[in-house]
């Protein structure tokens, strides 16, 4: 695939220039427009060097910043162990360098969707809603879409597209908003002093310009985002060998009426789906950041023969026409195509009981930082992260139960076959936390960090992500 990587740092870089261009011209005529015969030069070096600043933004933080807009929260194995699983999964499968960092979304559409720069800092982030509604099949083929996103290096390209498309809207909406209120006067009287037909001319191009660049910036960026779509495809069918586990999943998502109201125009292509499905019914294909999910369903589901590249162009052809041409001649040509698989034995919702919407509501509590106590008359608890107590008196029997923490055991008690270096405080003793349950359950390392315990958490011990000392789980 080195020719399909190849041409997709072409395509980012084109991209990249030309909304650049689509910016100096719309900083030169809004500069000149406000400050004849000479403001235009002013105009460029400005976007010029807000360019510069957005470029940079969007190389070191645009990853952050993408993750911030969406809400996402980071989270470990152990408040997840299936998710991260199948993320490890997709991760060797792939041959990435690093396990992508996990996020999750408070939302209840089901969707997902990868940032980052390169492969070594690329994160994956799923919404509530995807984990409800998947069994593990289908979660496994988002997630595989989302690592080929990775894999073919188009990350950087949307991140960057996303925050340059962004600057644009930002400064033509700037320019509109001057001449709404007030700008129209300055300009009248700049005319005055001036004269000639110019710079009224000169006003009109930039008043155009300014409403067409983002509509122009917008339409190539969607352009090549729907190509990168299948290519994403095409890569989760090779990663998971099970074209249906992705196809099971897009149906499911596009079945899903919730929206996600707060994710806007740049963060939108992200995204294995459309997240605001009003506004994508109401935009044409000319104007959808992505495919028809029926057309990418019905290509999922024509493949046959293997689950090569070759297989998926050819399904492409099929149904999007016999003269439809997606892959580079090098992907076509590979030698060692993986056999298909059948589905998972699991075809439940989960491996583990976070399934219900209870159980999603009770995730994101944990990753928001909520303490999970079971008082002993059996009333469970869910503590806010500003409680601020090391107590609690139960609502129902009135009983005050003490928030857990581990304790400090003699250092003949490190297991057989565990590094005590590993297990050992500086007394040379070992934490140890006694589990009381098989829900939900908290309790804080010694260094006052709050540590979670799922539902499916089967481990013998677990690391806190302050201190980084390793606490044993009995």
């Amino acid at each position: 695939m080195w020719e399909l990587i190849s041409q997709n740092k072409r395509r980012s870089f084109m991209l990249f220039v030309v909304m650049g261009a689509i910016l100096l011209t719309l900083g030169y005529l809004i500069g000149a427009a406000y400050l004849p015969p000479d403001g235009g030069v002013f105009g460029i070096l400005l976007a010029a060097i807000v360019w510069g600043i957005m470029s940079a933004v969007s190389y070191f933080n645009g990853d952050s910043v993408m993750l911030k807009i969406a809400g996402a929260t980071e989270i470990t194995r152990e408040v997840h162990p299936q998710l991260y699983n199948v993320v490890e999964e997709m991760k060797i499968a792939g041959s990435l360098p690093r396990v992508p960092k996990v996020y999750i979304i408070d939302s209840s559409a089901p969707n997902a969707f990868a940032t980052g720069r390169k492969a070594e800092n690329a994160s994956i982030a799923v919404t509530s809603g995807l984990l409800t509604k998947m069994n593990r099949d289908e979660l496994q083929g988002v997630v595989a879409h989302e690592t080929g996103h990775i894999l073919n290096r188009d990350i950087l390209f949307i991140t960057f597209a996303g925050v340059m498309l962004g600057t644009i809207v930002i400064v033509s909406d700037i320019f509109l908003r001057g001449m709404r209120f007030g700008g129209s006067r300055r300009f009248g009287s700049s005319k005055s002093k001036n004269g000639g037909q110019g710079a009224a001319i000169m006003l009109i191009v930039a008043l155009v310009f300014a409403i067409l660049a983002p509509i122009m910036a917008q339409l190539l960026y969607f352009a090549i985002s729907r190509r990168r779509e299948y290519l994403a495809d095409a890569t989760a069918v090779r990663l998971t060998r099970y074209p249906e586990g992705l196809a099971s999943a897009l149906e499911k998502i596009a079945a899903s009426t919730e929206d996600m109201p707060r994710m806007n125009k740049a963060i939108a292509p992200l995204f294995i789906a459309n997240p605001v499905k009003a506004a994508g019914a109401r935009m044409s294909n000319l104007t959808s950041t992505h495919p028809p999910i029926t057309e990418r369903i019905a290509i999922l589901r024509s493949i046959a023969g293997g689950i090569g590249y070759l297989n998926y162009q050819q399904a492409f052809a099929k149904t999007k026409g016999n003269n439809a041409h997606l892959l580079p001649k090098s992907a076509l040509e590979e030698k060692d195509v993986p056999s298909p698989r059948t589905a998972s034995a699991d075809v439940t919702t989960g491996d583990s009981p976070i399934a219900t919407k209870r159980d999603i509501n009770d995730l994101l509590r944990a990753v928001n930082g909520f303490l999970f106590m079971t008082c002993s008359c059996g009333l469970k608890m869910k503590i806010p992260p500003d409680f601020g107590k090391e107590s609690i008196k139960c609502p129902r029997c009135n009983q005050v139960n003490k928030i857990p923490t581990t304790e400090l055991v003699a250092a003949s008690a490190v297991l057989e076959g565990i590094g005590a270096s590993n297990r050992k405080d500086a007394g040379g003793e070992e934490a140890v936390y006694h589990r009381q349950t098989k829900g939900w359950e908290s309790f804080k390392c010694i260094c006052g960090r709050a540590i979670q315990l799922s539902p499916a958490f089967a481990g013998e011990s677990i690391k806190c992500s302050n201190c980084g000392r390793v606490t044993q789980v009995r």
